[in-house]
This record gives C-alpha cells, structure tokens and sequence, in this order.
C-alpha cells in the first residue's frame, strides 16, 4: 500500500470509528430522527455542490429507483434505529455489534447469488463470527434492552445491503452523487418528523458540537476519503476498515465516557472479526476468481 494509501485508511479508520461516540452524545438531548435530519442536511449541502461540479448528476438520476433504496436501506433505517439503540445501549457495544456486517454480508451475498458459494473454511467463519456475536449480546442481554439489539440488528443489516447495491446496481457511477443525493432524500424525509419532533430548548454546545462532527467529518468528509481510498488501494482493500472501525469505537466508549468493556466482550468482538476474515475469504482457485471477477465487471 503506498503512503497515501496508508494515510487515507488510517483516517477512515479513525473517523468512521468515532460516529458512535457522537451519537451517544448527541441523543442525549435530541430524538435519533432530528439526529438524522441535521446529519444528512449539513452532509448533503456539503457534498451536493461537489457531485454537481464533478460529475454528471443525470447518470444517476437514470437508475433513481435504486438510489432510492440505498438510502433507505444504508442511511435513511439504520441512523434511526442506531440512534435510537444508542439511547439504551453504550456505544462500545454499538460498535462491536456493527463488527458482524461482513458475515452478514456474506450470506447476503451468497442468497442473491452474488458469491457462487461459501467453503468449509466460510461457513466455519460464519459459526465462529455467530459465536462471538451471541457472547457479546449474551453478556449485555441482561443489563440492556431487547428492542435495543432488535435495532442493531436493523443496522448491521441495513449496512450489509446498502454496499451490495451500491456494487452491483449502482456500478459505474458516481459515488460522491450517489451519496450526495441519498443524503438529499433522507432530509426531505426525516424534516417534517424533526420539526415535529424538534427540541423545545437550544441543545447543549456538547450536542451541537456532536451533531457538526457527524455531518461535516463523519458523513462529508468521510465519503469523500472513502472515494479516494478505493481509487487508491481497490474496493477489497478499502473494506478491510470494517475491522478497524468497532475497536476505535470500542477505546472512544471506555476512554470518553467511562463505558464498560469485559473479557468476554473482548473474546466475543475477536470471534467475530477471525469469523469475518474466514468467511469473506474468496472460494476457488485464482483462475476462477478472475473468471468470476469478470462475470461481475461484465
């Protein structure tokens, strides 16, 4: 990986593991959708300009009915129910959870028939990736509300598909537009319910603070970089800070808010990524992967 490269990841992992710290703060005082609502609104009006200037919006607008699902399923359900989550759970183990997308992703995957099939070794990291996420909920289950993991559950879910669409539907353009107008939607969306919902006494400069951080560098800034990591180092390179992301927000938790963090949270969180690892490892031989490869550009 070249120095930029490094660079470049060593961001991502960083601001895309603080979020959940954020968040935490922030719905402390506000309702998960007003959250929603002022993060995409400062992100869209920040990347908007930007996709216009770069590129051809029309493209985009082409295949519309699936930008419209990609902000459903990647911002538009998963902010709600994660802030929602966040106002129950701590925001360590918001993250550890959020470690399984990529085993979720994989049977995703293999369900649409977007990865042929999942060996022994796949299907072995599957069972450990499972183990170590029922160890982590196990140990939180009962000090931490159900409905709380049922949203997880919404989010980890929601961040498996919405890449699956952005790979396989929205391929060949841009991504920057492709963001910049989910953002866009999910404003519109939320802002009849944060009026309604919005609050009754200005938030404290902690939560205004949180919620500029989530729009401007967890959300603008961090998809423009994210754009530039994978032109520099290719989208399988780039998708390894999914590995990286929980445990920054894991250390943020404990380090920030005093946030408690077990042994058997810790074994569980390393289950699930040695599970990951397993089962997104390619099946076959190198021959077949660059034949499959193929198939998938084509």
């Amino acid at each position: 990986m070249t120095r930029r490269g490094l660079i470049l990841f060593g961001l991502m992992s960083v601001i895309w593991g603080i979020p959940y710290l954020f968040i935490r703060v922030a719905v402390e005082e506000i309702s998960p959708a007003t959250l929603v609502f002022a993060r995409t609104t400062m992100a869209a009006m920040i990347l908007l300009p930007i996709a216009f200037l770069r590129t051809d919006i029309r493209s985009v607008l082409e295949r519309w009915r699936w930008v419209v699902a990609f902000a459903v399923v990647e911002i538009a359900l998963p902010w709600v129910a994660l802030g929602s989550a966040e106002q129950h759970i701590p925001s360590s183990l918001a993250g550890l959870l959020v470690a399984g997308v990529p085993l979720v992703a994989t049977v995703i995957a293999v369900g649409t028939r977007g990865r042929d099939r999942v060996g022994p070794i796949g299907v072995l990291g599957l069972l450990v990736g499972l183990a170590g996420v029922a160890l982590i909920v196990g140990v939180n289950l009962g000090s931490s509300s159900a409905t709380a993991f049922l949203e997880m559950l919404v989010v980890v879910v929601g961040y498996a598909i919405g890449p699956a669409i952005l790979a396989r539907r929205l391929a060949g353009v841009s991504t920057v537009a492709v963001m910049a107008l989910s953002l866009s939607l999910c404003a519109l969306a939320y802002a009849p319910i944060a009026f309604v919902q919005r609050p009754t006494v200005l938030p404290s400069p902690e939560v205004l603070g949180a919620v500029a951080i989530l729009g401007s560098v967890c959300t603008a800034a961090a998809f423009l970089l994210f754009s530039a990591l994978i032109e520099e180092t290719g989208p399988v390179r780039a998708t390894v800070i999914t590995y990286l992301n929980p445990a920054v927000a894991t250390l943020l938790g404990v380090a920030v808010l005093s946030e408690s963090f077990t042994v058997a949270m810790g074994v569980g969180f390393g289950l699930v990524i040695l599970g990951s690892v397993l089962a997104t490892r390619p099946t076959g031989s190198r021959s077949e992967r660059r034949s499959s490869a193929a198939l998938d550009a084509a």
